[in-house]
């Protein structure tokens, strides 16, 4: 979802520690809720559903009261995704005062995967094989527990600008463009140091937007599948991306050296800041509110490496709630296609569902400020080309912070070159003290 990932890094917390906070905190903001669960005016039974941002909930809430007349479903919507993550650990360690569906971000299963049993198993046969298998799976235990539905996703492919590219000399039309950048990401690189070379123009918006493109395709970054920590001194892995996420930047200056979120950046849309960025659905009403007035981008079914994923949420069932089978069919119903696509055409959030994904409905959405691009059909390909989602333990928080944070220093700031830079990530990594 759009807004929602301009949190940044969330905190890895413990769940006892929360306890402690949990006596004094108030919790998040509430849009819309009236009461706890349990018996309501309207209905013999009362759900609360706990979101943040912008799920596209509103009349699908609606619709399922009219048909389910004994159900009175109750939001309530968090400012952001980072209150919303807060006050759901504050209330899991209290053992009390969850919604009956808990919306979460894909980012948080790390911690919530270390208390399986404080949220209901959604395994179930209506809902096997409905999901894109690596959505899936990343809300599943090891035993084979599925603890969430998938909500929207977030598959990549490149916005650009194509009047930058014409002055480039470079094909504008998207099917060129991704005949153009097809292949890894040093292609990706490459045609971008001919497009520097022809206009001065930077290729991209900054490094560390782009080391998470390449990052989402790092099937064990930071930690092994039992949580082993790979010592940062010898993750050959991670340090590859660092250097080529940095030479790219700063030794062949292809970044425009803004970090995404910033005020610069945001006014980068408006001053032709850079030619290309890396975009998950999501990102495309970002673009378009900061570009507002401006002529030119589009969107190429291409991403380098073949595909990636950048985002994307998930309902939960908290084990406390006191109508837990109830819950659960809502959240089903929430998540099959029918409502994904309800829920993408009011909110622009993009389906996880396999059906959902070939639905006309989808495929045959166009986006008029990106040149009429037929965005349901593109981002619905490139969702069928992620082969990869990065493993997230309970220490990659932390330590793709670290690397973050030293791509930064070189890239934006300008403090450090690369090896000073790493020399300090490495520096930081032990005093972690994770081995």
């Amino acid at each position: 979802m759009r807004s929602r990932k301009m949190m940044g890094t969330i905190g890895v917390f413990s769940i006892g520690a929360l306890a402690l906070a949990a006596c004094s905190s108030g919790g998040g903001s509430e849009s819309s809720a009236s009461g706890e669960a349990g018996g309501g005016s309207d209905g013999d039974i009362t759900l609360t559903v706990a979101t943040f941002n912008e799920f596209g909930y509103d009349n699908l809430f609606d619709e399922y009261m009219e048909s389910h007349p004994g159900i009175k479903v109750e939001q309530k919507k968090a400012a952001t995704s980072n209150e919303a993550h807060d006050n759901m650990l504050t209330r899991l360690a209290a053992g009390s005062g969850l919604s009956d569906i808990e919306a979460i971000e894909v980012d948080w299963w790390p911690e919530l995967k270390q208390y399986p049993d404080e949220f209901v198993d959604l395994s179930s046969p209506d809902v096997e094989g409905r999901w894109l298998d690596w959505k899936a799976e990343a809300a599943m235990t090891e035993d084979g527990k599925l603890m969430g539905y998938g909500t929207d996703a977030g598959p990549e492919a490149i916005c650009y600008r194509a009047d930058m590219f014409e002055k480039a000399g470079l094909p504008t039309d998207r099917n060129e463009v991704a005949k153009l950048l097809e292949g890894d990401w040093d292609k990706y690189f490459e045609v971008g140091k001919q497009f520097v070379e022809a206009t001065g123009i930077p290729w991209f918006d900054g490094g560390t937007g782009t080391y998470q493109g390449i990052l989402n395709q790092v099937e064990q970054p930071f930690e092994e599948s039992d949580n082993t920590v790979i010592p940062l001194d010898q993750n050959d892995t991670i340090k590859k991306v660092y250097d080529q996420v940095l030479k790219a930047s700063v030794e062949d200056n292809l970044s425009a050296h803004l970090s995404q979120w910033s005020e610069d950046w945001t006014n980068a849309f408006q001053n032709d800041g850079f030619a290309t960025m890396l975009c998950p659905p999501w990102m495309l009403g970002v673009v378009e509110g900061n570009a507002e007035g401006v002529e030119g981008w589009d969107v190429a079914p291409v991403f380098p490496g073949g595909g990636g994923n950048w985002g994307g949420s998930y309902l939960t069932v908290p084990a406390q709630g006191a109508h837990p089978e109830e819950a659960r069919e809502l959240a089903a119903w929430l998540t099959a296609p029918e409502q994904q696509i309800k829920a993408f055409e009011t909110k622009g959030n993009f389906p996880s569902q396999l059906e959902a994904l070939d639905s006309p409905e989808l495929t045959e959405y166009t986006n008029e400020f990106f040149n009429n691009a037929p965005i349901g059909q593109i981002f619905s390909d490139m969702s069928k080309k992620i082969t990869v989602q990065p493993y997230k333990g309970p220490n990659f928080f932390a330590l793709t912070t670290l690397v973050t944070d030293g791509i930064t220093r070189v890239d934006v700031d300008k403090t450090d070159d690369a090896q000073a830079s790493w020399d300090k990530v490495i520096a930081e990594y032990n005093q972690l003290d994770l081995q």
